[in-house]
């Protein structure tokens, strides 16, 4: 239901209040309310969510007529709807000649709170978010109409078809989700944008940490997310208001009457295919996979990487994801575990794309991009596989070495199926304890004959370092160690010495990396 600034300054607590600038856009749209706290331009550029929204402020940190101008000019062009002003006893207007002149100018509706009004900010806030909630009058009309279609037990042989006629008749969509964010029951009768579209926006904002309505504008469709609970299992229901007729109150109460038919209907929600999916994969239960691939009409082909991840499950990761799917028509179907979560990377289409090594790039890039900025996050992939069999041998190569990956890697965030794959190898190796073991763990015993213990640490923690963490840079590997480049050098040196071998040669380093592994494996085992 639309509320206007025109609206508001009809309230109580606004009155007495006088509009001093932008009356021609005395209509723009309300759907919040908040306190300015910025003194200056560059803090108000760095405010977030204040699109159509009331803000209140007394100005009485900003002293420079120059900063209000600014803050004034930055608002408008973030799409506020209005600043009120309120003005303290015994002092003069906050608001100038000049003021008002540029803000209306600008065409911002600045609106002038007089001494008098004995108003605060939490009359103002309480008395619109009531205005933003219930609207002039909470109409039963939504309840009553939907109650009417939904309990219609003689008419409609089940569920799905009577809410259908509620929405239908009542001018509203609605989209039920599992868990893990994936549509199972979907009721839409018009389609100005696309269910996916929405649920990729409803991730960016975490909606699923929400305890209560959240509203969201997807490509201008007013939508409603918020939990329902059915047998126990928690749900998200999206309500779309077609034709804004509806305040958030009575949307929530029409969410209220859906969770309560699905209990009169016994309805079950379907299962979560794509979930299930990811669940077969982990659990390596192909036969299951296939049929579950089938069911989705997936082209197992299309299946371009697996992953497992800690710590990306917030709404900065999300907005990562969602740009990523938009930009490489490249879905991620996740199945959340808490704080982790596994998922596959999707090709869009029948057909596997062109461009494929293009993508797989992509893909890497969007592990990087995720790990960015939160150290805590890790991510253990496999990209480019063969269909099923690959995504789910993928999934088992990431459950056998990711608690020991990290050990073997401790500067790494990111691990590709090449660091799985070596360290799963010196898993199997350290587990036989047979003769192979003992022929690459030779390849390191120069350092113990021929020299004293605490020189043959140095050196080994050095080859460690520039061979398992570095990449073979030196400069890399003096980052790592804290010393000179000219100390790696020197030592590199007495490596080659040591073994009688040059440490990166193509006939050397493939036994010196496993070596060096098992060394680092050993550790943590025993």
């Amino acid at each position: 239901m639309k509320v206007t600034v025109k609206d508001c300054m009809c309230l109580e607590s606004l009155t007495p209040g006088t509009l001093v600038s932008g009356k021609r856009n005395i209509e723009n749209r309300v759907r919040s309310i908040s306190v300015l706290d910025a003194v200056n331009g560059k803090e108000a550029e760095s405010l977030k969510g204040i699109k159509e929204q009331i803000l209140l402020t007394s100005f009485k940190h900003v002293k420079k007529e120059a900063e209000k101008e600014n803050i004034i000019k930055v608002l408008s062009k973030k799409g506020a709807a209005a600043l009120v002003v309120f003005n303290q006893q015994n002092s003069t207007s906050q608001i100038s000649k000049n003021l008002a002149c540029f803000s209306e100018n600008i065409g911002f509706p600045l609106i002038d709170i007089p001494a008098e009004n004995p108003s605060n900010y939490s009359n103002v806030i309480e008395e619109v978010m009531d205005k933003l909630l219930y609207g002039t009058n909470f109409k039963n009309g939504l309840i009553n109409n939907t109650i009417y279609h939904i309990l219609d037990f003689e008419r409609h042989s089940s569920f799905q078809s009577a809410l259908k006629e509620a929405a239908l008749s009542n001018e509203f969509q609605v989209v039920m989700l599992s868990r893990d964010f994936n549509p199972i029951l979907t009721v839409e009768t018009r389609q100005k944008t696309t269910v996916a579209d929405a649920i990729r926006l409803g991730k960016e904002k975490n909606v699923e940490k929400e305890g209560v309505y959240t509203f969201i504008d997807v490509n201008g469709v007013l939508t409603y997310w918020g939990p329902i609970t059915v047998d126990g299992e928690r749900y998200f229901l999206m309500i779309v208001d077609n034709e804004d007729n509806y305040s958030a109150g009575e949307i929530t109460k029409l969410a209220e009457i859906i969770e309560l038919a699905v209990g009169m209907w016994k309805y079950t929600p379907e299962r979560d295919v794509r979930a299930e999916l990811i669940k077969a994969l982990i659990r390596g239960n192909k036969s299951l996979a296939y049929s579950l691939k089938d069911e989705m009409e997936l082209v197992a082909e299309n299946i371009m990487s697996v992953f497992y991840a800690k710590g990306i499950e917030n709404s900065k990761s999300n907005g990562i994801i969602s740009d990523f799917e938009k930009s490489n028509d490249i879905e991620i179907i996740r199945l959340l575990e808490g704080e982790e979560s596994y998922g596959l990377l999707v090709k869009r289409g029948k057909e596997p794309s062109e461009g494929v090594f293009t993508q797989k790039l992509s893909v890497l890039e969007l592990f990087d991009k995720l790990k960015e900025d939160d150290k805590k996050i890790r991510i253990f992939h496999a990209t480019g596989l063969d269909g099923i069999e690959g995504a789910a041998d993928s999934f088992r190569l990431i459950s056998e070495t990711w608690t020991f990956v990290e050990s073997v890697f401790p500067y790494k965030r990111v691990f590709t199926k090449y660091e799985l794959a070596l360290v799963s190898n010196c898993i199997n190796l350290q587990l036989q304890g047979s003769y192979l073991k003992r022929n690459y763990m030779e390849l390191l015993e120069p350092f113990r004959r021929e020299m004293g213990e605490n020189k043959a640490k140095q050196l080994l923690e050095t080859l460690e370092t520039f061979v398992l963490d570095a990449g073979m840079n030196s400069s890399k590997t003096s980052d790592f160690m804290g010393i000179h480049t000219n100390t790696v050098q020197y030592r590199l040196k007495r490596i080659n010495e040591v073994l009688g071998a040059e440490i990166t040669g193509n006939r050397v380093i493939p036994g010196l990396t496993i070596a060096l592994a098992l060394k680092r494996l050993e550790r943590v085992v025993n």
